[in-house]
C-alpha cells in the first residue's frame, strides 16, 4: 500500500526547537510551514534554518512537507533551498487552479534540472483553501504527476463561504467530499484541516472518527498531542486484524491449491476485501500492533 499519512504535523519554520524534535512525536509526516506560520520578517531566516534542519537531523522514514510561500511572495526561493535541502513533498498553499500547480512544477523542474537532479524527485500536494479551488478539485488532483495528495485548509475555505467552524461540521460536507473523490479519482491521498482547539480531545476524537469513516488518508494536526489521538483512530480493532488474517490465509490457501475462488466461511472473498485487508494490517503495522 501507498505511505500511511494519518497525521502530517505543522511545525513552524522559525521554531528551532520544534525542527529539531519534530521527529519524536510520531507523526506520519512533518511539514515544515514557511507560510503562515512564519512573520514576514522571519521569512528568510526561517527558509535557512529549514533548509539547515533538513542538512542536520535525520528524520529517518519520515515523510518531509514544506508548505511554502506564493511564488510570488518568496516561494521560488522556498523551492530551491528546500529541494536543496533534501525535502520530500512541496506543498503549496491557497491553491485555485490547475494552473497554480503548473507553475509549482515548472519552478522545481528548473531547480532539479539546475543542479542535476533527477527530475521529478521532489513531490508536490496542494492545500485547497477556497470555494473556487474546491470546485476545480478534480485538475488540481491531475495536473502534475508529482502530485501525491490534496488537503483540506478549512478555516480559509469557511470564510469564502461566509460562515465559520461548528462542532459537527456540516459547513465542511461538500469541500470534504469533492476534494476527496477528486483525490481518490487522482489515485493520490486526501488529508483533512486542523482540528484547532487543542484542548478539546472529545472534539477531536469525533472529527476524526468523521473523517476516517469518509475516506481520508489521515488529518493535519498542529500539536503533538493530537497525533497520538488520531493514530488511536486510524488504528483497526483485533477483530479487524483477525479478519484480514483469515482472508490472506485464504487467499495462500486458494493459491496452493491452484483455485481461482476464494472462500471464507462460504462467502466469496473479491478484490476490495482483499485491498482492505491489506491495508488493515498495514494500519495495525504502523500502530505497534501485534499481527502475527
Amino acid at each position: 500500500m501507498d505511505r500511511l499519512r494519518r497525521t502530517m504535523m505543522f511545525v513552524p519554520g522559525a521554531n528551532p526547537a520544534m525542527l529539531r524534535d519534530a521527529i519524536l512525536y510520531g507523526a506520519d509526516s512533518i511539514m515544515f510551514d514557511l507560510e503562515d506560520a512564519v512573520s514576514m520578517k522571519e521569512k528568510d531566516s526561517a527558509r535557512l534554518l529549514v533548509y539547515s534542519a533538513l542538512k542536520t537531523f535525520d528524520y529517518q522514514s519520515v515523510e518531509t512537507v514544506v508548505r511554502i510561500n506564493e511564488l510570488s511572495s518568496g516561494g521560488r526561493q522556498d523551492i530551491e533551498a528546500m529541494i536543496l535541502g533534501g525535502i520530500n513533498v512541496i506543498r503549496l498553499p491557497k491553491t485555485e487552479t490547475a494552473d497554480d500547480i503548473r507553475a509549482v512544477d515548472a519552478a522545481i523542474e528548473s531547480v532539479e534540472s539546475h543542479y542535476q537532479i533527477p527530475v521529478g524527485t521532489t513531490k508536490m500536494m496542494a492545500a485547497i483553501e477556497s470555494a473556487e479551488g474546491v470546485l476545480n478539485a478534480r485538475e488540481i488532483a491531475i495536473a502534475s504527476n508529482r502530485m501525491i495528495g490534496i488537503a483540506l485548509g478549512a478555516e480559509d475555505y469557511v470564510t469564502s463561504q461566509k460562515t465559520r467552524r461548528y462542532p459537527d461540521g456540516q459547513e465542511l460536507f461538500f469541500a470534504r467530499n469533492y476534494i476527496l473523490h477528486a483525490a481518490r479519482a487522482a489515485g493520490i491521498a486526501a488529508i483533512d484541516t486542523v482540528y484547532s482547539d487543542v484542548d478539546n480531545e472529545d472534539g477531536l476524537r469525533q472529527e476524526a472518527s468523521l473523517i476516517k469513516q469518509l475516506g481520508f488518508d489521515g488529518k493535519s494536526v498542529i500539536n503533538p498531542r493530537q497525533i497520538p489521538i488520531i493514530n488511536a483512530i486510524y488504528a483497526p480493532t483485533q477483530a479487524e486484524i483477525q479478519n484480514a488474517k483469515e482472508v490472506l490465509a485464504a487467499i495462500e490457501e486458494a493459491e496452493s491449491k491452484g483455485s481461482g475462488v476464494i472462500a471464507i466461511n462460504g462467502k466469496m472473498v473479491d478484490k476490495p476485501i482483499v485491498e482492505r485487508a491489506y491495508r488493515v494490517l498495514a494500519m495495525a503495522k504502523a500502530a505497534n500492533m501485534e499481527v502475527k
